[in-house]
């Protein structure tokens, strides 16, 4: 059995607290002395956070998924044999739920050759790893622990054509020029005649979107907190969750939902390394945003990123689309 190939930081961000990830204690020193202190959702995904991701899949508030989900069931098996993919690359893969649309659509064509999910959460990658090598007999499933943020390369002998998936809607998650960064980085990872398959959360009415990030089960709000766990577990920090709520709502201006942990009292939490950080009673940290996007401001991405739009997909009530990119 193949264990997931460990790539940069997240080799030590992975494992049981010993000594804090330098980088990890700059970003977060960084953010939480910002005017507006911020972290980076990527520390959401311990394995207990991607259980909970995968949780919040699951409800009714969480349009997201299902919608994806059922635009890949109905176009995958006529795309696939199309592009002819015969190896997929996929960034943030998680549980590769909805993944398995793609590869069955490969296996049917006869080009299901090589799979490659990349994601920062160690534990969870490996146990989808294993998952899928029962289910694909037949498939290379090649994981891969990294922050695509920061690292992002060709896996060595790709076979051609690759398709390389960032599915979710979790392009949304970055500011545009991180997200810019990021495609760019595919766009020099792309050869011949591979393809980008890209899933976007589309601009709707704001009232569905925050009912999305805030749902009546409170799963979404645990998701949240959860990030401050982590930053006990791995820096030796001292945050009581149960002193800060979740909140998101969305930036019209922007056209993004922002989620916040607000402190809901004045007090200081203590990290090694750092040293004490104040809050004030309604003082908040960013923990995520979610830009949402129409068909321009993809195109406008991908410009600048190297890359166009080839096809654009989207489901009867445009609320979710799936974007194929060629290098332009």
């Amino acid at each position: 059995m193949t264990e997931p190939r460990i790539s940069g930081q997240w080799a030590r961000l992975s494992a049981p607290y010993r000594q804090p990830n330098p980088r990890m204690l700059a970003e977060v020193a960084a953010g939480l002395t910002a005017p507006q202190k911020e972290l980076s959702p990527k520390y959401f995904y311990d394995h207990r956070g991607s259980e909970l991701f995968e949780e919040i899949t699951r409800l009714p508030e969480y349009y997201p998924t299902r919608t994806e989900r059922a635009i890949l069931v109905d176009w995958m098996p006529a795309l696939v044999p199309k592009l002819g993919t015969r190896a997929l690359v996929e960034l943030g893969a998680g549980s590769a739920e909805k993944t398995r649309i793609i590869i069955s659509a490969m296996q049917a064509a006869g080009t299901a050759n090589r799979y490659v999910p990349i994601d920062v959460s160690a534990s969870f990658l490996n146990q989808t790893a294993i998952q899928l090598r029962r289910e694909y007999p037949g498939l290379a499933v090649e994981p891969v622990v990294a922050d695509i943020a920061d690292e992002f390369e060709r896996p060595r002998g790709l076979s051609h054509p690759a398709l390389y998936a960032f599915l979710g809607g979790t392009i949304g998650n970055f500011y545009p020029p991180a997200a810019i960064r990021l495609l760019s980085r595919v766009r020099q990872a792309m050869e011949g005649n591979d393809r980008l398959l890209l899933g976007v959360d589309l601009r709707k009415d704001v009232a569905r979107i925050e009912a999305a990030y805030n749902d009546s089960q409170g799963v979404t709000a645990e998701f949240n907190r959860n990030m401050l766990l982590v930053l006990n577990r791995e820096l030796g920090a001292d945050f009581d969750p149960s002193l800060f709520e979740h909140r998101a709502f969305y930036e019209t201006a922007t056209n993004r939902i922002e989620m916040h942990l607000v402190s809901t009292l004045e007090h200081e939490i203590r990290i090694p390394g750092i040293g004490l950080v104040p809050f004030a009673e309604g003082e908040s940290i960013r923990t995520e945003i979610s830009c949402k996007h129409n068909r321009a401001s993809v195109a406008e991405l991908f410009l600048a990123a190297g890359l166009r739009i080839e096809t654009w997909r989207t489901d009867p009530n445009n609320l979710f689309a799936l974007v194929v990119g060629v290098v332009a």
